[in-house]
């Protein structure tokens, strides 16, 4: 019997290889899911860190500083000291020279009192309302009616006329007595006029005392 040998070669089925090239439909729905999840997760983190970002942000623009607090906390309690006692005004408040102010825009003179001394008894009690409050020291200032800003032009002037006085006659001079707010300013112009001042006595008697320049 004769022996038949073929010659042609085993050759790869067509399907077997597209098994071959083709990743498994599970596999592939796998690493499909990762990728979802790994970019939701990603997603997720880059939405938190906007939020924190945007917070941050709203909190330094919100940021009240100390002094601005002070007068927020004055100007509520005026308010409502203003309410109950049926008087008109408006109220203002500012930073300047290192404290908080607050004003008190109205044209009664009854918060003022006679030389103002309604007025200082009155900024006593804000300063006591803001203390409570802060649960540190203030020294915030109150004006009603331009009161202060009225006498700050007068006691610039009187120091002025002092200050000569004192020059051409080379002799101490005494002023009447003055709260630290009116001594605080006559003490400013005498530093500017290049001369020296000192205060004497207690209070609520307590003076300027301007002297001479030292030969």
């Amino acid at each position: 019997m004769t022996e038949i040998t073929s010659n042609e070669t085993t050759e790869p089925v067509a399907g077997d290889a597209a098994v071959t090239a083709e990743p498994s439909t599970e596999s592939t729905a796998q690493a499909q899911g990762e990728e979802s999840t790994e970019a939701a997760s990603t997603e997720s983190t880059e939405t938190t860190e906007s939020a924190e970002q945007t917070s941050a942000s709203d909190d330094t623009d919100e940021k009240v500083s100390p002094l601005e607090n002070e007068a927020e906390i004055a100007a509520d309690f005026l308010e409502e000291l203003l309410d109950i006692a049926d008087l008109d005004g408006d109220i203002d408040t500012f930073i300047e020279n290192d404290r908080a102010q607050v004003s008190i825009v109205t044209d009664s003179q009854t918060l003022v009192g006679k030389d103002g001394e309604v007025l200082e008894a009155l900024q006593e009690l804000v300063r006591l309302a803001v203390m409570a409050e802060t649960d540190g020291r203030t020294r915030l200032m109150l004006d009603v009616a331009g009161f202060r800003e009225k006498r700050r032009k007068q006691l610039r002037e009187i120091a002025t006329d002092v200050i000569q006085e004192v020059k051409d006659s080379g002799e101490s001079v005494r002023l009447a007595p003055m709260n630290p707010f009116e001594r605080k300013i006559v003490h400013d112009v005498v530093t500017e006029a290049g001369l020296t001042s000192e205060s004497e006595g207690t209070e609520p008697n307590r003076r300027v005392v301007v002297v001479p320049a030292a030969k």
